[in-house]
């Protein structure tokens, strides 16, 4: 294919990983990883053997810069020397002083992707907003000037609460690099966040629920969508968790989903029993879905993202963020209700369930909250597996109450 940025951009993440090659470039290319991400890279010849080096990434690295690589590469094979040798000389030599970029893809490897599941929203802010404005510059060279003129500029366009988010993550990345030696100090010292951001307690109300429910017959979001947003407000669970469900951890025919640890927020097992609307919600997405892994796959065979999610409730609703107050919401006011979010439901089900005489304690193993304390040795020997399974049947039949109109039987489930 014939390179230009128009085309490099065109490059959708696969299932796998890929690689394309400009025509005629003599071993030049670049490989697309399933995150999305993409880097340029060399394959040659040298000494009888098959090599290939990886010059940087795009956009860090622009087109242009490594068509200049690719070229001082060729001109090295000509000579006789291995180019990917003097690559990896020069990257130990840059290994105390790295660019911005260079940090960037330290903190994504050896910090974001082994502690946070939301670690490619990470990538998605830093190479919007970061990386073009500072990725070939040395990380050690970056002043708090720097960092303050990224987030005023994203201020500007209309999006303060962005602005906060996006300084938390440059915060967090700093810190990491003082903490790894490869900085004295972090730039980020004494910003502060530049919009206040009130912590919402929104709980819907029972009419708000069942506009919820039935708006979602004809919102403008896919069917998948719709179904991953049902199973989080009947399951209670993470919008996370539902994005990335897979099949291999659903047993419908037990009726429970076991989430790995490595997709909870505690990092551990979490069991969540499946009441008869989840199971019927499932098989909806298990016709959906077909032989995919992922139960809410999306075009592309990957598995929905949770900011996706999010997205889909946004277009549809009634209100606006702050930061929008003049944005209507592209699709119609299918949720003629006041603003929520995913994260919303979630806490409408727990709402519900406390107050439909489910135990607090058995509600917080239903969300998979971590007990502290000195008792929590003795609560984590414990399954709960009856207790959560009451409380999500209590749900059900109160979710069923609200949707139809009859009312549900209260059961008193607290603990003696």
């Amino acid at each position: 294919m014939k390179f230009t940025d128009k085309s490099i951009k065109a490059l959708k993440p696969k299932s796998d990983r890929y690689e394309a090659w400009e025509d005629n470039g003599k071993g030049f290319g670049i490989r697309v990883s399933p995150t999305g991400m993409k880097s340029w890279i060399f394959f040659y010849r040298f000494e009888g053997l098959n090599r290939r080096m990886t010059f940087g990434r795009y956009p860090a690295m622009t087109l242009a810069e490594a068509h200049t690589l690719h070229a001082k590469a060729r001109e090295q094979l000509i000579k006789g020397i291995d180019p990917g040798e003097l690559l990896t000389r020069a990257n130990i030599e840059h290994r105390g002083s790295p660019t911005v970029a260079q940090l960037v893809n330290e903190y994504i490897e050896k910090w974001a992707k082994r502690r946070k599941r939301t670690w490619q929203e990470d990538i998605r802010m830093l190479s919007k907003d970061v990386i073009p404005h500072l990725g070939r510059r040395k990380a050690k060279d970056v002043k708090r000037r720097d960092i303050i003129l990224i987030i005023d500029e994203i201020v500007e366009r209309g999006s303060p609460i962005t602005a906060n988010r996006t300084l938390r993550i440059i915060k967090k990345m700093f810190s990491f690099a003082v903490k790894r030696g490869v900085l004295d100090a972090s730039p980020c010292v004494e910003i502060d966040p530049p919009a206040k951001e009130n912590k919402r307690e929104r709980v819907l109300t029972e009419d708000e629920v069942k506009i919820f429910w039935l708006g979602l017959e004809k919102a403008k979001m896919s069917d998948g969508t719709k179904l991953a947003l049902r199973l989080l407000l009947v399951t209670a669970q993470r919008k996370g968790e539902v994005a990335q469900a897979e099949w291999s951890e659903i047993d419908l025919k037990s009726g429970w989903w076991t989430i790995p640890k490595e997709k909870a927020k505690n990092e551990r097992i979490h069991r969540v029993p499946l009441s008869q609307m989840a199971i019927d919600i499932l098989k909806q997405a298990k016709e959906l879905s077909r032989d995919s892994r992922w139960v809410f796959p999306s075009v592309k065979n990957q598995a929905i993202t949770p900011r996706s999610i999010s997205r889909a409730i946004r277009n549809n609703s009634k209100k606006r963020p702050p930061e929008h107050p003049k944005h209507k919401p592209p699709y119609g006011e299918f949720f003629k209700t006041e603003r929520f979010s995913p994260h919303d439901l979630r806490r409408t089900a727990t709402s519900m369930m406390t107050g439909s005489g489910v135990d607090e304690l058995h509600v917080s193993k239903v969300l998979n909250h971590t007990i502290s304390g000195v008792t929590s040795r003795h609560y984590n020997h414990y399954t709960y597996d009856k207790e959560k399974q009451q409380a999500l049947e209590t749900w059900d039949r109160k979710l069923n109450s609200i949707l139809t109109g009859k009312k549900a039987k209260v059961v008193n489930l607290k603990r003696k």
